[in-house]
């Protein structure tokens, strides 16, 4: 479990991904040897890590939901398969590991193999479904609100970027691409290093930086072990909503702190959310009393997360995480 400081510290850097360790310590009231430490703590601890990503439109892509149901004993190594593609993010293990979980990247208009060719090749599979992405209430550069209790108004003001200068600011060009690949490694790569993986000079990456997260093209994501958080139970929902109330619905449960994600998809459900919740009485209640409250939603299925075996890193987590 993460005490205040670490909390405070997983915040700051949701607020603000780059944010030097002198800069967060300011807000939190320790010292930067302080700040440094405890992040080098969570990284081996609680797998932290900031993200740099582009968001979806800018990249020219579609986001498809990938829903696979397997037999128990291929369910693990096709997941496995599914992490190490470069085209995969936040690839899952769910109802009780017989199906996997995968959003897919794929180019507009582009007839996706992994869609169509790869997985139905795929021996030991009973059912493949892919759901388009059309809108995110709630995910990407927002915050799951169950970590983002610690900070006041205040400490957020102190950490926040600088304003957008950039009116003209346009999104990735072929020349950024470098920069970007760096970023989804690490995106707390150093200036200096940057400079170094681009041939720029120190000077153009910050100014490219800054443009870069003005034109809302670039922005950062953390990850780390919701377990850490005191969060042990995480369920996928596939909801249906009348579509005349599907907006509505949407953006009331974008509100609600178990959530972390809440997306509007096509298929027989239109609407998912991810939960996250201290354990499964809590997942209970708020099945039952908050979200059984909401009447436009007419159906619910609720699918336990296993295990997650990537999440928005390029390349499958170390280890799988829970």
């Amino acid at each position: 479990m993460l005490d205040d400081i670490d909390r405070g510290l997983v915040q700051a850097l949701q607020i603000n991904g780059r944010a030097t360790f002198t800069q967060i310590g300011a807000a939190l009231g320790v010292s930067t040897q302080t700040v440094a430490r405890r992040y080098r703590q969570l990284r081996g601890s609680a797998g932290l890590r900031v993200v740099g990503l582009v968001e979806a439109r800018h990249r020219g892509v579609q986001q498809w939901m990938v829903r696979v149901t397997a037999a128990p004993h291929v369910a693990g190594e096709l997941g496995a398969a599914l992490a190490r593609r470069p085209d995969t993010a936040w690839v899952k293990l769910t109802s009780g590991g017989t199906e996997i979980f995968a959003i897919v990247s794929a180019a507009t208009g582009d007839g996706h193999t992994l869609l169509l060719h790869d997985i139905p090749r795929t021996a030991g599979i009973t059912a493949v479904s892919a759901h388009l992405m059309l809108h995110t209430y709630l995910g990407g550069p927002t915050s799951w609100r169950g970590r983002t209790d610690v900070l006041d108004v205040r400490q957020r003001e102190l950490l926040e970027r600088p304003g957008r200068p950039f009116d003209g600011a346009r999104g990735p060009r072929d020349s950024d691409a470098a920069l970007l690949a760096a970023l989804l490694r690490d995106g707390r790569t150093s200036t200096a290093d940057l400079a170094v993986a681009t041939g720029w000079t120190p000077a153009t990456v910050a100014r490219r930086l800054l443009e870069l997260e003005a034109s809302g093209a670039l922005f950062y994501d953390v990850d780390v072990e919701p377990a850490m958080l005191g969060a042990s139970t995480m369920a996928l929902l596939w909801m249906t909503v009348a579509p005349a109330h599907l907006d509505e619905v949407a953006t009331e449960l974008a509100t609600h702190q178990e959530l972390a994600v809440v997306a509007a998809t096509t298929g027989p459900t239109n609407l998912l959310a991810q939960a996250i919740c201290v354990d499964p009485p809590a997942l209970h209640t708020y099945l039952t009393r908050r979200l059984g409250g909401v009447e436009a939603i007419r159906t619910v299925e609720t699918a336990p997360v296993m295990r997650t075996l990537k999440a928005t890193s390029p390349n499958p987590l170390a280890s799988p995480r829970r």
